[in-house]
């Protein structure tokens, strides 16, 4: 760690150090969320799992212009404006007794994330470069987990179904932890440019449809859609809702599962890190789908020992092995998608990214909403492990196209033949 924190730029400090506290609001809200709207609020789960959709749909529309906009006026400005939106989407959610209010509420978070993937990520990939990227993809994932999943421990001993107040509470923390990378970008970073070097506001070259005939985009880009169906998409729909209603464990212990999330990504992130180094990316990406099938497979068993010991033991295995694989995916595909950019198109390559991550997140909810709505639990589990098992295929083919120096392989130093003069010396 201090060899990696030496190696930064200041501006890389800056964003790193403050990542853990940014995203503890976020850890008192995501895993309670759909438990919100449905039993606080007391939306039909269906409506619920959309308006989880809504956030996601939301940002999937800004996320093309967000893109072009990074790349034509930077990160920055754009960062700034989704920010805001974030406040006042969660603090408006905070209130929300009305789905109309949600509706709204939820819109306007959509439309930070939208723009805060790539805006982000392009500000990362500005600071730093080499193997340090994706050294730093890594630890950053590691720390926004930390932040989470304390945030998550909280917000698991704090919420109580019975008290609305206590949702209120942690909507507004959630809307106040925005308020970080708000003073950064205003005050530290304020000078990081990481648009081109062009005339701010010509329009940048290329466009989405041409970054997209590239094989290895488009192969990398409906893998981390899939990824996300399976993965993060069931993270704050389809695993509550599964945990409260078929395995029956308490909010507690939907809490405690992502602290055991968080503990396993940060004692094993580096540990991957230096394991991954050197290594194809697409590898590592077939290892972690094994992993996440395995891990959806635990959380089916725990449906047939509902409300027990085993159960809430089930929950908190299932997210451990989840987390470790999330170790191998995070560092590997916004490195692979920053590697094929360049300084002109990486606003756009990374909303195709942050877009294809969001569109993982409409559906996945809205197919844990059906699913489960309807007491389809047995299917649900068969999708999300056929789902894992796809992102392995995807992998393969992938790399087949990916170029070698996006896919982390170190090239090979070939030696090189000196001449040796082999005739006799002169006589003196």
């Amino acid at each position: 760690m201090k060899t990696f924190w030496n190696s930064l730029p200041t501006e890389g400090r800056w964003l790193l150090s403050t990542v853990a506290i940014q995203t503890l609001g976020r850890g008192m809200t995501l895993p309670f969320t759909i438990i919100y709207f449905h039993e606080v609020r007391g939306f039909d789960l269906g409506l619920s799992g959309a308006l989880m959709s809504l956030i996601a749909i939301t940002g999937l529309i800004v996320t093309g212009p967000g893109g072009t906009l990074i790349d034509r006026y930077g990160a920055r400005r754009v960062l700034l404006a989704g920010l805001v939106a974030m406040i006042a989407g969660c603090s408006l959610l905070a209130f929300a007794s009305h789905p109309a209010v949600a509706a709204i509420a939820v819109v306007l978070i959509g439309i930070n994330f939208g723009v805060s993937w790539p805006g982000f990520n392009a500000l990362i990939a500005t600071v730093v470069d080499g193997e340090v990227r994706q050294q730093y993809f890594g630890v950053n994932f590691a720390l926004v987990n930390l932040g989470i999943g304390v945030g998550g421990i909280i917000g698991g001993f704090f919420v109580d179904v019975t008290d609305p107040g206590t949702f209120t509470a942690i909507f507004l923390i959630d809307a106040a932890s925005s308020l970080i990378p708000l003073a950064l970008l205003l005050g530290p970073l304020r000078n990081v440019r990481t648009q081109a070097e062009a005339e701010e506001g010509a329009a940048p070259a290329g466009g989405y449809r041409e970054i997209l005939r590239r094989p290895a985009v488009l192969w990398l880009t409906v893998l981390t859609f899939l990824a996300v169906f399976i993965g993060y998409g069931q993270m704050e729909a389809g695993f509550p809702a599964f945990a409260r209603q078929v395995a029956e464990v308490s909010t507690r212990v939907v809490g405690l599962s992502f602290a055991v999330n968080t503990a396993v990504i940060v004692l094993l992130q580096f540990a991957v890190l230096r394991f991954i180094s050197g290594r194809r990316r697409t590898r590592v990406m077939q290892v972690m789908a094994l992993i996440w099938a395995l891990s959806w497979v635990v959380l089916g068993a725990t449906g047939f020992l509902p409300d027990s010991l085993a159960a809430a033991i089930g929950v908190l295995a299932f997210m451990g092995v989840f987390a470790f694989g999330e170790t191998m995916l995070q560092p590997t595909v916004p490195a692979i998608y920053n590697d094929l950019a360049s300084d002109s198109t990486r606003g756009r390559y990374n909303a195709i990214n942050s877009a294809a991550f969001q569109g993982g997140a409409i559906t996945g909810p809205l197919a844990a909403g059906l699913l489960l709505g309807a007491g389809l639990d047995a299917w649900f589990i068969a999708v999300m492990v056929a789902g894992a098992l796809g992102v392995g295929v995807l992998a393969i083919v992938l790399e087949r196209v990916v170029p070698a120096s996006a896919n982390g392989e170190q090239p090979e130093i070939t030696p090189v033949a000196v001449d040796q003069d082999t005739s006799p010396a002169p006589e003196p």
